[in-house]
């Protein structure tokens, strides 16, 4: 394995690489490589902070089901009837959006307004609206999640400004995810890579993306689609709690990990090996079975992890630049999985 992740080092050009693989339920492997920035040639380091982009869903899909567990949510209740969405009133079909339809992608919403608008629909720019009626059609959205979002801080009473400590309680902290945050705090600061892009340091090192002022989204907002900051070991011990079902009921665990769609799932997912979807969480079929995986695209930040929990054994990996997702295809090839 050291011989292969420094070969895809060196020919995919990757700065840093933070990796974890698990077997029958334990950390068996863990590697940080390469360069936080490649001017400076910092060493990456167990300390080093990634940002997770999209395997921020699945983490907060988790928090989702306990606070289900907690009696506080109905996977099913419409969610204007916990908190009205001013953005997408004008479109009265939003009144069927519910957490399980945000969890498996099917809200109808679009990925993000800004760079989705389909002028078609005669919507202003930046405003945000339905691609299809809720519950008919496979729609990955993190504006979804950021509805959803929204309603759990209702639901704690709380705001997606100060999130962030209930998070700790609920998740990070039970999970021994010490260094894992949806917020800037201090750690963080110190300790994250920089991104980069087309081989070049990206200047736009934002700690939260996408940065949208016109949705009072910055470094302080917990950002359930997409702003989780972390590394190969935190996320690795969350992947281990999912496989063993640590903070959940029985029935919530199931529930997340039980195929959502009855419908077909877009054509770039099916590609990418995603046969169905759970809550939050994709769900593939490989030769030796069942998995479960995500992937993770902020552009100068990408990432992915497979977990097989029948065999309690998978990987998470956290990379500074726009090659993640190749780096990816050759692991699991590497490793036989397709």
């Amino acid at each position: 394995m050291d011989s292969f992740l420094q070969k895809q080092m060196d020919s995919l050009q990757l700065p840093g690489l933070s990796i974890a693989f698990i077997n029958k339920g334990k950390i068996v492997y863990h590697r940080a490589l390469g360069v936080t920035n490649i001017k400076t040639k910092a060493p990456v380091d167990e300390q080093s902070i990634f940002e997770a982009a999209s395997l921020s869903k699945v983490v907060f899909a988790y928090w989702v089901m306990k606070i289900v567990d907690q009696g506080l949510l109905n996977l099913d209740t419409p969610l204007y009837k916990y908190l009205p969405y001013p953005d997408i009133a004008q479109d009265e079909r939003y009144k069927q959006i519910t957490a399980r339809m945000v969890l498996s992608h099917q809200s109808g919403l679009p990925n993000w307004r800004f760079f989705t608008a389909d002028t078609s629909l005669h919507v202003k720019q930046g405003a945000l609206y339905l691609n299809s009626k809720p519950g008919t059609s496979f729609g990955y959205s993190g504006e979804g999640f950021l509805y959803l979002g929204k309603v759990v801080a209702h639901l704690l009473n709380q705001s997606l400004q100060n999130m962030e400590p209930v998070f700790e309680k609920e998740v990070a902290i039970p999970l021994h995810m010490a260094h894992s945050s949806f917020t800037v705090n201090p750690y963080i600061l110190k300790h994250k890579v920089r991104g980069h892009q087309d081989g070049h340091i990206d200047p736009a090192n934002g700690l939260n993306w996408p940065i949208i002022p016109s949705l009072q989204i910055d470094s302080n907002t917990f950002d359930p689609a997409a702003s989780l900051h972390t590394n190969a070991l935190d996320y690795a011990a969350f992947i281990i709690a999912m496989m063993k079902d640590k903070g959940l009921s029985r029935n919530s665990s199931d529930e997340m990990l039980r195929p959502q769609l009855n419908i077909p799932i877009a054509e770039d997912f099916r590609k990418a090996g995603y046969s169905n979807w759970g809550l939050g969480i994709g769900i593939a079929q490989t030769p030796s079975g069942t998995v479960y995986l995500h992937s993770g695209n902020n552009g100068n930040f990408q990432s992915g992890f497979m977990m097989d929990k029948a065999r309690q054994s998978g990987y998470v990996f956290f990379t500074n630049c726009d090659h993640g997702n190749s780096f990816n295809e050759k692991l699991e090839a590497f490793l036989s999985l397709k």
